[in-house]
């Protein structure tokens, strides 16, 4: 068996309990990274001593107060920009290949070549950020799908991409993201103090809804007008700035292989998450959630079209919605956690979300969706945060980015398990009903399977509870297995 006594150390460190803490004073260690002007801190590393912040800084509930931190903001902007890019790429690939091959497989294959390689790869790169540079391995993969999307972009403008050279540039895409995204989980604890980490984390889910919003409806309005190629080119462009905020980023810390083989980093990592209790329960209560609230993202284009008779546009004010309700819901999170805990938050918002999806499954109102759209754009936006920063408060530093990248697998495998569970269910009772019509039967079958979905996300929220996620602190050894 592997020597890891070298790690003992890493695995020792108390179980934080950020998310029940009271925020009035910050009793974890000041983050890692430049020290800039009006920094109260006095520590470069994690775990180097404790630090009380400045009056009023951790008094302050507004959600935005991570951006006080300059680097952070300025991450944060260049990752909205760089979300609309992305967006904006999907939705100019998706349209490019209805040009090339219009047959649904391969319409449909261009998300799949996005998303495979981090259902495939996101451990093996979480392993790599453990082992390397991690502002070298982020400058790394955005420049890589800057390359990728300038190619995109000077070849669709030239008329000489095809269709599988169009997924094989897509999947290259999906790469960068697989490598650049548990890479960059695992530093936001470096960017802002400890205390602020649940909201750094919410403000990370509004950058994305937000971009989600906005994203497509400019590509709609962009490719209509010059074609796909420009939306390839300004996605090319949103990685240009990421990489400028990198090179301005004077980090300090490091990261080592300390002397282990890649694959026996990947084991350490895998054990750890295996045998952290709270990990574990991270995991568990992240498929309890999402298998069933996948019936949301699975059939709500289906929602638009077929139950509510509404187009594209209904569509995009639906999604728009989820990102509006993350918003109004990252202002009362910090609250929700002081007064109820981590674990209760998670059920809490479990259950928000279980009523909105039974609205949403039983209501062909319009107005009375987007209601619902926006309930349950809040409940999503509270659990996965709160499973979120309970995952980067537990896992030490050497060991974020392999358990961050578990996170992912886990969080895209449930996604993908529940869409095709839902769908696979609004198809069957569908196919039952269609003695009314076709429409009326998949109308039927998508309203029934997501109140099952309800249904069933109430069940998910009870047995949750006995996985709790904030727990008495404690200790851990990988040399000993957690009783």
């Amino acid at each position: 068996m592997e020597d890891v006594r070298n790690e003992t150390n890493e695995f020792t460190e108390p179980y934080p309990q950020v998310v029940n803490q009271p925020t009035g004073v910050s009793t974890q260690t000041p983050p890692v990274g430049p020290f800039r002007p009006g920094d109260r801190s006095s520590g470069s590393t994690e775990g180097q001593g404790r630090q009380r912040n400045g009056a009023g800084d951790d008094d302050n509930g507004s959600p935005w107060l991570p951006l006080r931190n300059p680097i952070y903001r300025s991450f944060w902007i260049a990752s909205f920009v760089s979300n609309v890019g992305t967006w904006m790429h999907e939705i100019g690939a998706g349209w490019l290949m209805t040009d090339l091959d219009a047959s649904p497989q391969m319409v449909s294959a261009v998300r799949t070549a996005m998303a495979t390689p981090i259902v495939l790869l996101a451990i093996p790169a979480g392993v790599l950020a453990d082992r390397v540079d991690r502002r070298r391995l982020l400058l790394s993969t955005q420049v890589l799908m800057l390359l990728t999307a300038a190619s995109l972009a000077a070849l669709t403008a030239a008329g000489v991409m095809t269709s599988w050279l169009l997924l094989g540039l897509t999947f290259l895409i999906g790469l960068g993201l697989t490598l650049h995204v548990p890479t960059w989980q695992a530093s936001i604890p470096e960017l802002v103090p400890r205390p602020q980490l649940s909201r750094a984390i919410a403000l990370g889910s509004i950058n994305f809804n937000l971009a989600r919003s906005a994203g497509p409806a400019i590509a709609g309005a962009l490719v209509a007008i010059a074609g796909s190629w420009i939306a390839f080119s300004f996605n090319a462009i949103s990685f240009a700035g990421v990489i400028v905020v990198l090179l301005m980023w004077r980090r300090q810390g490091r990261e080592s292989s300390r002397g282990l083989s890649y694959r026996k980093s990947l084991y350490q990592g895998l054990r750890y998450v295996y045998r952290n209790h709270q990990m574990r329960h991270v995991l568990v209560r992240l498929g309890l959630f999402v298998v069933p609230a996948s019936a949301l993202w699975g059939l709500l284009p289906l929602v638009a079209r077929q139950r509510l008779d509404w187009g594209a546009d209904g569509f995009g004010v639906l999604v728009t919605c989820v990102g509006g309700g993350a918003l109004l819901a990252a202002r009362f999170l910090p609250m929700l956690q002081r007064r109820f805990g981590g674990d209760a938050t998670i059920a809490l918002a479990m259950l928000v979300f279980a009523g909105g999806l039974a609205v949403m499954g039983s209501s062909t109102q319009r107005w009375v969706v987007v209601v619902a759209t926006l309930v349950m754009g809040c409940g999503w936006m509270v659990t996965l945060t709160t499973l979120n920063t309970a995952a980067q408060t537990t896992l030490p530093s050497r060991m974020r980015a392999r358990g961050m990248s578990c996170y992912l697998t886990a969080l895209a495998l449930s996604m993908s398990t529940g869409s095709f569970l839902w769908g696979s269910i609004a198809e069957s009772i569908g196919v039952a009903g269609t003695h009314e019509g076709i429409a009326a039967g998949v109308g039927a079958g998508v309203g029934t399977a997501q109140k099952i979905a309800a249904a069933t996300l109430l069940v998910t929220a009870a047995i949750g509870m006995l996985f709790r996620v904030v727990g008495p602190t404690r200790t851990y050894s990988p040399l000993h297995r957690d009783r």
